[in-house]
């Protein structure tokens, strides 16, 4: 079956080969939320174990019904959780930003993974082996409250997407997500960092490149967004979830 998930890194692996390898310093480390309050033995284990890649825009970093066999984290760049449907279209699951860690479940379960991940733009990733990483979920009290709450909040994201995904109309979808993916910015200022190309969303939100064009222009022209260099500025976000929503200005 063929489908529209992009082509493998060029290492030909998820996890890096020995010339990709890289190491990661104490500064980074302590800038990945899930690994900032390990104690000193678990920082010396995890400092010695994980490794770093640098992948390309559309490469895969992991690929479903892949190996379990390492926890990752996203350093620098954005990724994109994607799925393939039964008639072999790519759906866009959620978005992935530095900081981010991801593959837990699979690392957790044992099992092959249930989603593949794409990088939206050149990135840097850091590989964490499974066996380490079980050790920190059983045996750092920090990781497993963290591990609980991304659970958590994991659950909720993704009931948000799929009921975005229910909405028959396509131009609502993209408001909406743009209600998903907005960040409130001191001083109240709402922004969307790092906007997806219009392909990117036409994956995630299952419809056209041309609509997620269209969508945005419109919004544009009525002032309630404004395109900034590698972001989208919200002007108006009560308006915006009002079109969401369906209902008129």
């Amino acid at each position: 079956m063929k489908n529209n998930i992009p082509r493998l890194g060029a290492s030909g692996s998820a996890f890096p080969g020995a010339e990709d390898n890289g190491t990661i310093n104490r500064e980074t480390l302590g800038r990945i939320p899930l690994l900032a309050d390990l104690n000193e033995d678990e920082k010396i284990r995890v400092l010695g174990e994980l490794r770093i890649q640098r992948v390309a825009r559309r490469d895969v970093v992991i690929q479903r019904e892949g190996d379990g066999n390492s926890l990752l984290f996203l350093l620098s760049g954005q990724l994109q959780v994607v799925n393939v449907t039964e008639d072999g279209r790519a759906i866009g699951l959620r978005l992935l930003a530095p900081g981010d860690f991801f593959g837990e479940i699979a690392v957790i379960s044992n099992c092959p993974r249930t989603a593949s991940v794409v990088a939206l733009n050149t990135s840097v990733v850091a590989f964490l082996p499974r066996s380490t990483a079980l050790h920190l979920f059983s045996h750092s009290p920090s990781v497993a409250n963290k591990i609980l709450r991304h659970l958590a909040e994991k659950i909720h994201k993704d009931s948000e997407f799929r009921a975005l995904l229910s909405i028959h109309n396509t131009s609502r979808r993209v408001y909406a997500l743009l209600g998903i993916l907005k960040q409130t910015k001191p001083g109240g200022l709402d922004v969307v960092e790092n906007l997806p190309t219009h392909q990117d969303i036409a994956i995630m939100l299952n419809t056209s490149r041309e609509t997620v064009t269209r969508a945005l222009l419109a919004l544009a022209k009525q002032g309630i967004v404004q395109k900034d260099l590698n972001r989208l500025i919200i002007r108006n976000p009560e308006i915006l979830q009002k079109l969401a929503r369906g209902a008129s200005q």
